[in-house]
């Protein structure tokens, strides 16, 4: 089968190796580098090519990774019907303006945390003002991730948007939402067609930078995922917005983040209407049989995904000066990564390409050819188990075989927070297929 993917940030790295794997010939679209020149990420590893749409004829399926790039000009083949698994212009929406993709939940019946949506700071300060209470801020559209935050109190969220506004930062509209304390959960599931396919993914997500939920907010160190058929999350929420998707003629992945309040209820954060990261290499690992028929069949209505129901764990492996790389400028690139032979079907490339490192063997140094960084956001490992705590340790099992001849950054803490709040969640009704131990 020929497939292209539509890859902005090299995201496919892994999925593209897996195909390749199956039989399948692959082409990866990227976006160029700031400085206009051909992205390192998959190098050597898969073909690239730079102008995606001479290949769009030529593919059986294209898959998009992301749903903020190309969104324009891939309007037109949504509607002449080309066999694209991934957002269309409308879907990529509810995740890009956040307050669009609320007023959508809004109507849905699901229980939306009050918010505003602002277009500049001065608003969003006098809002602050006049309403002293403790917010959380979203920006929309593909932005630093570190204007999402989460205050300690009103004068927190002040400083931080007068702060903003004197560094000169994101220009897009944002939203502001009160806080609200509980446990933050997510369900999504694969859109065909004909509807969602009949396998759920509840999920967890490791967020910040450091273990106990210290640092910067990265987008994610490490998720926790299960696949069910049956959810109550999924049956108050995402499955309320089924008809909706297939009026958009949605075909992908969807998800929705909520925050389970202490009466039980889950409230609504955000749309995913993409693959999600690393959620998607974890997936990965679960999934069974070829790793694109399953896709294909979407786009003609049929649910063919096989899928362990075990719980699968992931940790992303980063180096300096990750999350910060794009600001320091530090070249994260031609760092060998050794023993990747050792760790099997656990461990899933990212931002890697083919070059040239030393090894030592039979009391010599060569140079051969092998895996190297061509980013700092490496790999994921992904470890499978009966319980949240085997899944996780085998994970983290993976990443200790690993060796970079730079400083690995890795949350070695991710799952364990579930210890806690998985017994919560059992009482209303949640997530009871999750076992801790």
């Amino acid at each position: 089968m020929k497939v292209l993917l539509l890859d902005p940030m090299g995201a496919f790295t892994d999925f593209a190796i897996r195909l390749m794997c199956d039989g399948h010939e692959v082409k990866q679209w990227q976006k160029k580098t700031p400085n206009g020149e051909q992205s390192l990420i998959g190098k050597g590893i898969v073909t690239r090519v730079l102008n995606w749409q001479a290949f769009m004829k030529w593919a059986d399926i294209i898959v998009l990774s992301d749903n903020a790039y190309q969104m324009q000009f891939l309007e037109k083949y949504h509607r002449e019907g080309y066999p694209i698994v991934g957002a269309n212009l409308d879907t990529s929406y509810l995740e890009l303006r956040r307050g669009e993709g609320q007023d959508i939940m809004k109507k849905a019946g699901l229980d939306v945390i009050p918010g505003q949506e602002f277009k500049n700071y001065n608003d969003a300060i006098a809002y602050v003002k006049a309403n002293p209470k403790r917010y959380v801020s979203k920006p929309s559209g593909d932005a630093d991730k570190a204007l999402s935050y989460v205050s300690k109190n009103a004068a927190d969220m002040l400083f931080m948007l007068e702060r903003w506004k004197s560094k000169g930062k994101s220009k897009m509209p944002f939203i502001m939402q009160e806080f609200v304390p509980g446990i933050e959960v997510a369900v999504g599931a694969w859109m065909g067609k004909d509807g969602f396919s009949k396998l759920r993914c509840e999920n967890f997500e490791f967020k910040k930078l450091m273990p106990s939920n210290f640092g910067v907010n990265t987008g994610e160190m490490g998720t926790v995922l299960k696949y069910t058929e049956k959810s109550k999350l999924f049956d108050e929420t995402l499955g309320k917005l089924e008809e909706f998707l297939r009026f958009q003629n949605y075909i992908g992945y969807v998800d929705l983040a909520f925050i389970i309040d202490d009466k039980g209820s889950p409230r609504p954060l955000e749309w995913t209407t993409r693959p999600g990261w690393p959620l998607f290499n974890i997936q990965a690992a679960l999934h069974k049989g070829d790793s694109i028929q399953w896709m294909c069949d979407l786009l003609e209505g049929k649910d063919t995904l096989k899928a362990s129901t075990k719980i699968a764990a992931g940790h992303i492996v980063a180096i300096p000066d990750f999350p910060f790389t794009k600001v320091t400028g530090r070249d994260p690139s031609g760092f060998p990564i050794y023993n990747l032979e050792k760790c099997g079907d656990d461990v899933h490339l990212c931002e890697v390409m083919l070059g040239k490192g030393p090894i030592y063997e039979d009391g010599k140094f060569t140079e051969t050819e092998m895996f190297v960084t061509a980013g700092d956001y490496v790999l994921v490992t992904s470890g499978i188990g009966d319980s949240v705590r085997e899944a996780t340790k085998k994970s983290m099992e993976v990443v200790k075989k690993i060796e970079i001849p730079s400083a690995m950054i890795v949350r070695d803490d991710v799952g364990e927070r579930l210890e806690e709040e998985l017994p919560k969640l059992h009482k209303l009704g949640y997530c009871r297929e999750f076992r801790y131990e």
